[in-house]
Formats: structure tokens, sequence, C-alpha cells
């Protein structure tokens, strides 16, 4: 059973739609995706690239660029408030002083002319009415927590003087400067080496511990997964087809996707001979998406109502969900089909 059932939940995402209009037609990138996340909870968002883990945490924010982006439907109700219905002023004082963000490039989020100090320190003035000297003062202490060395002089620094994990290191201190209840983390360690990444890692998790801060981690790698979260969402196609305790995901995964995930990842005790696992086919387009299970092309299990209707999500086990017909009832099969071939005449 997970630890953090029984604590307070902080995030709570219902059902969030968020559409992008193209020439070729409406681009679903995040169709109907729910979770919660817990005071103190890591969540995992996996998933090949496209299938909208980074446009879920930008809808959550509301940084998606409109147009052509637009988030059309859903709730992200934090602490009670939706911040959906928020002004943009209200807004101000949850982005990047409650939830803060990190991004994967942070050559690309810290300003190349513009000195670490002045970028900290105004963004510790933003959120908190706190003097000048007051806020560099914080802001040495929050590149001291992150392990920047000689904090005191680097701090006057420009960004292309750090080497790229200690760039990571600044947008982590700059996340974390305003006490954030709440830390997304968008493939943190993209751009860095092997080296830097695990220390990274290391980082977020060591910070997490002792701030109680709660993560969302978006990230294609399930080792990852394994030692940073405590539960875990497999998105595909703009959907979240399985959520999970991180133990209870990796012993007893139950959708086909999930299934090829674990599987593709190489194992030490394998053998030299053994051919590495991959699922056949590519992600699909999701334009115009028919109402059917958008995996069924690459799955070796299909079955004929697959092809004709989404499945619904089916509570599993202990806080394990899935949304695969194979979790369904031969009675529900049937009358989805029904359903679908009736509305399809």
């Amino acid at each position: 059973m997970n630890k953090f059932n029984n604590a307070n939940v902080l995030l709570e995402v219902k059902d969030l739609r968020t559409y992008f209009k193209t020439d070729n037609g409406i681009l679903k990138a995040v169709d109907g995706v729910s979770f919660t996340v817990h005071e103190g909870e890591t969540v995992g968002l996996v998933g090949e690239s496209g299938c909208g883990k980074s446009v879920t945490n930008l809808s959550i924010m509301r940084l998606v660029p409109s147009p052509p982006g637009k988030i059309v439907g859903g709730e992200v109700i934090y602490k009670g408030t939706d911040i959906m219905t928020l002004s943009e002023k209200e807004l101000r004082n949850i982005r990047g002083n409650k939830i803060s963000m990190i991004f994967q490039d942070p050559m690309t989020s810290l300003n190349p002319y513009l000195r670490i100090s002045t970028q900290m320190i105004e963004t510790i003035r933003l959120h908190q009415d706190v003097t000048k000297q007051e806020a560099r003062a914080k802001a040495i202490r929050m590149l001291q927590l992150v392990g920047i060395p000689s904090a005191e002089s680097r701090i006057d620094c420009y960004p292309h003087q750090f080497s790229g994990g200690m760039r990571q290191r600044v947008m982590i201190a700059m996340a974390l400067s305003c006490n954030a209840d709440l830390l997304i983390a968008d493939e943190p360690t993209t751009a860095l080496d092997v080296t830097i990444q695990a220390q990274i890692l290391e980082l977020i998790k060591k910070i997490s511990q002792e701030m109680g801060t709660a993560v969302i981690l978006i990230t294609h790698d399930l080792g990852v997964v394994a030692g940073m979260c405590d539960k875990v969402c497999v998105m595909y196609a703009g959907r979240v087809v399985e959520s999970a305790n991180t133990d209870d995901l990796y012993e007893n995964p139950m959708h086909p996707y999930t299934k090829g995930l674990i599987a593709s990842v190489p194992k030490m005790d394998g053998s030299r001979e053994e051919r590495l696992f991959s699922i056949e086919g590519q992600p699909p387009n999701v334009i115009d998406l028919p109402p059917c299970c958008p995996f069924h092309p690459r799955c070796n299990r299909t079955c004929e109502v697959c092809t004709h209707a989404y499945p619904p999500v089916k509570k599993t086990g202990d806080d394990h969900y899935v949304a695969c017909w194979l979790h369904c009832s031969e009675e529900e099969r049937e009358e989805a089909l029904k359903a679908a071939r009736k509305g399809e005449n």
C-alpha cells in the first residue's frame, strides 16, 4: 500500500484535455488525463516521445501557448482551488511560488544576458516580501543547498560560465527558492552526461525528502522511475493507460504497453545473445484519432472491441488502475462493441 495514501492530496488533475489546432486537424495532445499527487509524494509520468507528458505539465501551469494550443476541459485542483478558474494575477501567486517547474534545457531557461544573481533575486522578490539584500542572501543559501561551490562569488556569474550540470542546479535552486509545495521536473537530465544525471536526480530526491516537496517527474527512463518515484502514470497517445504504486507496477504490469516498456529495459543478468525486446510499430498520429484503443495496431493481444471503442479505466488492485479491454468482463466488451457498431451505422 502506498504510504502517501493517508497524506493530504496536494494536486488533483481531473479529465484534463489540451488540444492544438493544426492545418491537418485537431491534435489531442492531452485527452482526458487524471491523476493525484499527495504531499511529499513523487509521481512519475512515463511514455514515448509525443505521448503528452510535457503538455500535461505545461497545462497544469497554464503555460500552453495559445494559439495554437488550448486547454478545452478538465480541472487542476491545487489545495482545493481549481487553477483553471484563476485570473492571471491569482495564477502568478501559485506559478513559481507554490508550483515550480524545471525545464529540459537549462541554457534556454536562463537568460544569457543576465547574471544568475539578477535572475534569482528577481524571482524571490516577485513572490516574497523581502529586501534585495535578504533575497540575495537567500539565493546564496539555495545555491549552497544544491551544491554550487563558492556560491557567494559564483552567484554573480553569467549562465555561460556554468557547466550544463551546474546550470541545472541553478534552475533547481530557483525553483525551490520560494519554498514550493510541488516541483515539476520535465526530463531534467536530458542534456547531461550519465554521471551528472545521477547527481541531479539524487539532488532532487534529497531535497524532496528534506523539504517535503512533492515532485512530478517526466522521464523516458524506467530505471529512473524505479529509483525515484512512489507512483507511476504510464501515458500513451494523450491518455494515462495505467497507474500504480511503483513496486506494484514493476511486479505486476497490467497493460500490454507497460509490459512492453518494462521488457525493453536492458537487464544486467541478461544473455549477450538475447535480443533486446522492442515494441513493434510507431506511436500513433494523435490528429483525429478514431474512438478506439490507440495501442491496438501495436498490441499482440488485441481483440475485436479494441478496434471499435476506447476501454474504460478499471481498478485491478490497491491503487492500481488500467485502461485495457483485457481487464473488462466479456459482457462489458460485448456491450461496448454493440454500442460502437450502432453508432457507426
